[in-house]
């Protein structure tokens, strides 16, 4: 469910932001960045966001005073009517999905690897030349994890596409495949 509605209000800003073009979106999730600072600065104010105590009507009040005349028009529409539609909880969620979204329309791709040892700079470089180079992305941002589980190789998810050639998994292949050859 959180899912769903992150999507529909992060698409729908996103297309709200695109009709003014590229920039106006890049523009957005650079304000976008600076809300979510302000607000991971301030906790008191996400809880009392999401206290089911307080009254929908004090909440609005609330976002309209710390936002309105502050960021954009589209921003400050778009946290009025999470709040409104009481999907506050939902918000770095929208957040996130609209960013990926411009990422995605600028050619950045966003890339997690895995590997079970720490990479020094000249791998890291390999691996985002290769990147580069194979994903017809302009520029990627890699986000990189230590996991020694995985025992060696490596781990690379890049949206909803992951290409695991870790060690770990060719192992669990062979135990599959060992623990299907029957002996007669």
């Amino acid at each position: 469910m959180a899912k769903l509605v992150s999507k529909t209000y992060g698409e729908a800003l996103y297309e709200v932001a695109m009709e003014s073009g590229v920039d106006r979106a890049v523009s957005l999730m650079e304000e976008i960045r600076c809300v979510e600072q302000i607000l991971k600065e301030n906790p008191q104010f996400d809880e009392l966001m999401k206290h089911p105590g307080v009254p929908k009507q004090d909440k609005l009040q609330v976002m309209e005073k710390a936002f309105r005349g502050r960021a954009s028009d589209e921003l400050a529409g778009l946290l009025e009517v999470v709040v409104s539609k009481e999907r506050y909880r939902e918000l770095h969620a929208i957040f996130a999905y609209f960013t990926d979204r411009v990422k995605e329309a600028c050619g950045i791709g966003v890339v997690y690897v895995t590997t079970a040892v720490e990479l020094d700079e000249g791998q890291k470089k390999a691996v985002e030349d290769k990147l580069l180079k194979t994903s017809g992305y302009k520029k990627v941002e890699i986000y990189y994890e230590v996991d020694a589980s995985i025992i060696g190789g490596m781990i690379i998810r890049i949206n909803d596409r992951v290409v695991d050639s870790s060690v770990r998994t060719k192992l669990d292949g062979l135990t599959k495949q060992l623990l299907q050859i029957q002996l007669g």
